[in-house]
């Protein structure tokens, strides 16, 4: 009896490192690409707009509702090959100013800037591999500071997310696409038009509309999402993008949780 106690109480030690987390946004569409260039514009920016103003909502984001309003916008600062384009001018175009609603950065100071997290900023926008310009050396310290990221959120910071899939000039060659977010994986890169796109009614929830999805191009869909809400999906019904609050595991967590749960199950036996 006591071991199962004490199996238990570990079980429950791992469940009490989990908090209210914050929020995140993952799409597969790139509308920072797209909020300027492209056959919907203005739907870009709407997504945007929705998504960024979700994960630095004030009632949910205790960063941003303390003054840390600005956020942290990630994209590398090369030339733009062909196909993609400076994605910070997507987020010049659907309203956000540099210096007031966010800064860039890229992997030349991103580890300093992630430091600051919860202090200047209240969330965090990743640009598109393909329309933008997130390269593998922002990429891999994301990723490398997954522990922190996930740490962040789950104290009520947010996540915004575009496209992420090696596509067009192939920025992202090593992987680990969306890993920053150990829940996620991105099963298949697809570029494809977007027609015959729909809203899920969580999408709608948030004032996307089957307009603002559709007219411009997507680079991946998700397969796993962990307990994220779908926002909206392909003509195939493939999932575009999700969005959610709640809470996110940290790998520590759950590995201590699983292997507690796992000795008292065969305890029971």
């Amino acid at each position: 009896m006591d071991m199962k106690r004490s199996l238990a109480a570990a079980a429950m030690a791992a469940l009490s490192t989990f908090s209210l987390a914050g929020s995140v946004f993952l799409t597969g569409h790139d509308p920072d690409f797209h909020a300027q260039l492209g056959g919907n514009a203005v739907g870009a920016q709407h997504i945007n707009q929705r998504a960024i103003s979700y994960i630095m909502d004030a009632a949910f984001n205790p960063y941003a509702a303390g003054g840390a309003t600005k956020f942290l916008f990630v994209e590398s600062s090369i030339t733009p090959p062909g196909g993609h384009t400076d994605g910070e001018a997507g987020i010049i175009a659907s309203g956000y100013t540099a210096g007031v609603n966010y800064e860039r950065h890229s992997a030349a100071d991103l580890n300093a800037e992630l430091n600051l997290l919860g202090f200047k900023y209240g969330g965090i926008v990743v640009a598109s591999d393909f329309g933008g310009i997130l390269t593998q050396a922002e990429l891999d310290i994301l990723n490398a500071r997954k522990g922190d990221i996930v740490g962040f959120i789950n104290s009520g910071g947010g996540l915004y997310a575009m496209a992420e899939g090696n596509g067009g000039a192939h920025l992202t060659p090593n992987g680990g696409h969306f890993q920053f977010l150990p829940f996620v994986t991105v099963a298949v890169t697809l570029d494809q038009s977007e027609t015959g796109f729909t809203t899920t009614a969580f999408g709608q929830s948030l004032g996307l509309t089957d307009g603002d999805i559709n007219g411009n191009a997507s680079h991946n869909i998700f397969t796993s999402y962990g307990t994220l809400n779908v926002v909206d999906r392909d003509a195939a019904g493939d999932v575009m993008s999700v969005a959610g609050r709640g809470l996110v595991p940290e790998p520590a967590s759950l590995l201590a949780l699983g292997s507690a749960l796992l000795l008292l199950r065969r305890k029971q036996k």
